[in-house]
């Protein structure tokens, strides 16, 4: 039986890639987006009950992945990219079907000209994402406290301290007028260490960028846990 998916909205957020963001939900707090439905899904109606709610089920596309070849065993990070298990037993953005699935806390709901979007915290989406459907998230049902969770026993901690240079420093000074949270997001990304696995051990001086808002994040690993930030670049718009 056939049958075909229309995004009912779209994600607006800090990361304009996939270099940098988060591999699950909830890890970077100060990462925020909106999301704005299509009509005819932007209606008040479509909403009534959900401001009860404290965190909502995002059903997703992962659209950089689209036209890529399915795998059936992956390399998750969690077990440092050097063991592989099957694609069913991982969260890989490299599925049979490039669907997404994320629970986010729902800061606000907000209402523009005739449209409604939500305001999300602790997303790990990229900006552009298409949103299938959305739903609230409950606890009694949706958290299970003694379910057994295989290879991924704790959550990711912050490897890393991140310093910023004199010159990064002020950089970012200058842009926490547009954007206030910018130094806690950069800190908070950088911190997890956003490199794939496989460069984690063979960076040596290399300096890498990731894309936050319409900044470039210049920076290198100086020791086994420290991140300098180099420098922070506006790019044209």
């Amino acid at each position: 039986m056939g049958f075909s998916l229309e995004a009912v909205g779209v994600i607006h957020c800090c990361f304009k890639d996939k270099f940098g963001v988060p591999r699950q939900p909830g890890l970077i707090n100060s990462a925020h987006a909106r999301l704005e439905f299509y009509p005819p899904y932007n209606q008040c109606d479509a909403f009534t009950g959900l401001d009860e709610f404290s965190h909502i089920w995002i059903h997703f596309v992962f659209h950089h992945c689209l036209g890529q070849q399915t795998r059936l065993s992956v390399r998750p990070p969690r077990l440092g990219g050097n063991r592989k298990i099957g694609v069913f037993a991982s969260r890989s953005t490299h599925r049979p079907n490039p669907i997404g699935l994320s629970v986010v806390k729902l800061a606000g709901i907000e209402k523009r000209g005739d449209g409604i979007s939500l305001i999300l915290e602790g997303v790990d989406l990229v900006d552009g994402t298409p949103v299938l459907d959305i739903k609230p998230y409950i606890p009694d049902v949706d958290a299970i406290s003694d379910a057994q969770t295989g290879y991924a026993q704790q959550a990711p901690e912050a490897r890393f301290n991140v310093i910023f240079t004199p010159q990064a420093e002020q950089q970012c000074y200058r842009f926490t007028e547009r954007w206030p949270d910018l130094k806690r997001l950069i800190v908070e990304v950088l911190s997890l260490d956003p490199r794939p696995a496989y460069l984690s051990e063979k960076s040596g001086n290399r300096q890498f960028a990731i894309r936050l808002y319409q900044l470039d994040v210049h920076w290198r690993v100086l020791e086994i846990n420290l991140i300098e930030v180099l420098s922070i670049e506006l790019v044209a718009e």
